[in-house]
């Protein structure tokens, strides 16, 4: 295992804390300042720091952020867009409206109304005309390490943040590594604030990471996969579909064993519509 040196470990955990606070404050205004002070940094340079080593500035961050959290509330709630645009951190509809367009390709009342959401909502095989397949494949048993996160889902990104940090620093984390999280609630049966899940990045058998990080198996079994394309804010209907369509039509049960989900792209990376999730629902033997 590679340990990193000393003084690149302590940046990515300073940088850690800033997206930790990031997640945690969407909705009010951020000031250089006080990122600086969250990452025990020089005003002067901290940004720099954080450039280089995100490949992205806080204002490109926290955009992506905002829209993120801004597309779940148009896909899964009925909220106004007024109260959308204030709950991450807008001034108003307007620039909500703006940037939203700018990140997505539509306005907001446009992608609430014909996002591919609305494909899993309509049900039957709709998902299957719109290119969604389910795949039948078996999961070797993966090791996985990181951190657990309390709350609404759609703020996982905070412990993968995190546990990413943790994890470079000691020399778990490569470029190429699995990024997967587990949900181990149903967010229809259970209270928001009370939903647990867990966030990792796939590290060898034999690895055995430092506290706060957790170990944790998955795998070992066959499971249904849908490949989703598009916001992560579509999940949630698309859930709807495998578990109340595909798996009831399929003659198959599912395992005693909780789902979960691989990132194949980056969100920093890569365009909303073009983000690629596996969904993977164990099955019993």
């Amino acid at each position: 295992m590679t340990i990193l040196p000393r003084q690149r470990c302590d940046y990515l955990e300073r940088i850690g804390r800033v997206m930790a606070y990031l997640h945690d404050h969407l909705a009010e205004e951020i000031s250089l300042e006080r990122l600086a002070e969250v990452a025990h940094l020089s005003p002067y340079h901290w940004h720099r720091v954080y450039h280089a080593l995100q490949g992205e500035t806080i204002a490109q961050t926290l955009r992506r952020l905002r829209l993120q959290r801004g597309s779940a509330y148009l896909a899964n709630t009925g909220l106004a867009v007024a109260e959308i645009a204030r709950r991450c951190g807008y001034p108003n509809a307007q620039s909500f409206t703006r940037a939203f367009r700018g990140a997505f390709g539509c306005g907001p009342s446009e992608y609430r109304a014909r996002g591919s959401h609305v494909a899993f909502r309509s049900g039957g095989s709709a998902p299957l005309e719109a290119g969604y397949q389910v795949e039948l494949r078996r999961v070797p048993a993966l090791v996985l390490a990181g951190l657990p996160h309390r709350g609404s889902y759609m703020g996982v990104g905070k412990a993968f943040e995190l546990a990413y940090a943790k994890l470079a620093a000691v020399g778990l984390a490569r470029p190429d590594s699995r990024w997967l999280a587990v949900y181990l609630d149903d967010p229809a049966a259970v209270p928001e604030a009370q939903l647990a899940s867990r966030a990792g990045l796939v590290v060898p058998a034999d690895a055995e990471p430092p506290p706060p990080l957790q170990r944790w198996e998955l795998g070992d079994c066959e499971c249904a996969v849908l490949r989703h394309r598009g916001p992560y804010a579509t999940m949630r209907a698309a859930y709807q579909w495998l578990y109340g369509h595909w798996l009831v039509q399929s003659g198959r049960e599912a395992a005693d064993a909780p789902v979960f989900e691989e990132y194949l792209n980056h969100p920093r990376m890569t365009a909303p519509a073009e983000l690629l999730t596996d969904i993977y629902l164990p099955l019993a033997p």
